[in-house]
């Protein structure tokens, strides 16, 4: 089982073709992070970047980027990179490309996709030759760090946040940094909290409730302030429930016991699941959830991990969240209306 960090209108449509329109368009001999025209970068190199291990120097241009990072060739590619090495998290997506990200990889090859079920796989890092390994969405350790910042240049995850807390903005401005696209990293942030506003806009309802995202990994675990799925209710006007940061601590969220059951009860549940049906009937059933204002009002909302939208939940970039506003805030705006009869449309 994966662990519960390894989770996950027209307006959206012209939101993702902005974002996407600078990646590649073309077939290369290989996936290179410098081509021609307005992908190119634009910072003068050497440029330096500051993670949890100190202080990263790019001095060139890269041109062979791997991504160790569970999320992070989102970024790469919304800046018109193709990484020629890729991390799978979840899903197994060719070259671990979800459908949001397809356009902006374009004829490009795919990257070589390794896997984190034993660590990291370095051998294989190694053998892409790269010169920028980026792990900014990852809980690399020290020795980690070591080892890849002996292959090339390294960019690991931010110091000031918990491991797997990068917000999709810092990852952004990290990612834009190393490969020498600062100011098209900064219009792609700029571009996608102009859709959060939109989105506050148009539901104002959703302003001063209190919203959380769990799961049903090992009982209930719940999404802390320092988790982007957290971030994310927040950012949509959402406020997280008083108490949670004593449960979740400095991690980015925890297990509930029984007797903090009460934590669930908010305006607006999102219950993100492995099958949708048989984890749904399974919460529901349950004596202490279904007793809750969350379940007897409807104010819950679920959605399945290898489904489009429930990945998008947990894949949080300026790629996907085009694509998860559009589909999830229709079913949240259903669901904190706190009425039962007003049905909740899953949106797969």
């Amino acid at each position: 089982m994966r662990l519960p960090h390894i989770r996950w209108t027209a307006i959206a449509a012209a939101a993702l073709l902005a974002l996407t329109a600078c990646g590649p368009n073309s077939a290369n001999d290989e996936p290179a992070a410098a081509s021609s025209g307005s992908a190119a970068a634009t910072d003068a190199f050497p440029v330096s970047v500051a993670h949890k291990f100190g202080t990263t120097e790019v001095k060139a241009e890269p041109k062979r980027v791997v991504t160790v990072g569970l999320v992070d060739q989102d970024a790469l590619l919304a800046l018109g990179i193709v990484p020629v090495g890729t991390t799978e998290w979840f899903g197994e997506k060719p070259g671990a490309i979800w459908p949001w990200a397809e356009a902006a990889l374009g004829s490009a090859p795919l990257p070589q996709v390794m896997t984190q079920t034993d660590g990291v796989e370095f051998e294989k890092v190694a053998a892409l030759k790269p010169d920028l390994i980026l792990a900014i969405y990852s809980g690399l350790t020290s020795e980690d760090y070591a080892k890849l910042a002996k292959m090339a240049p390294t960019v690991a995850q931010p110091k000031d946040q918990v491991d797997y807390g990068v917000g999709w903005q810092e990852l952004t401005r990290m990612v834009g940094t190393a490969v020498g696209r600062t100011a098209q990293a900064e219009k792609l942030v700029t571009d996608t909290e102009a859709l959060f506003t939109k989105v506050k806009q148009d539901n104002p309802s959703f302003a001063g409730k209190t919203g959380l995202m769990a799961t049903t990994y090992e009982g209930y675990w719940v999404y802390g302030t320092q988790d982007p799925r957290g971030r994310l209710l927040k950012d949509l006007g959402f406020t997280l429930p008083a108490g949670l940061d004593e449960v979740t601590g400095k991690e980015f969220g925890a297990n509930l016991s029984k007797e903090r059951t009460d934590l669930l009860d908010v305006d607006m549940l999102v219950w993100i699941v492995d099958k949708y049906d048989t984890d749904k009937a399974k919460v529901e059933a349950d004596p202490l959830y279904s007793k809750l204002k969350v379940k007897t009002e409807g104010r819950s909302l679920y959605v399945e991990n290898n489904e489009e939208v429930g990945a998008a939940t947990s894949f949080i970039s300026v790629l996907s969240l085009p694509y998860l506003l559009d589909k999830l805030v229709p079913q949240m705006a259903a669901a904190v209306d706190g009425d039962p009869a007003t049905e909740v449309v899953r949106a797969g």
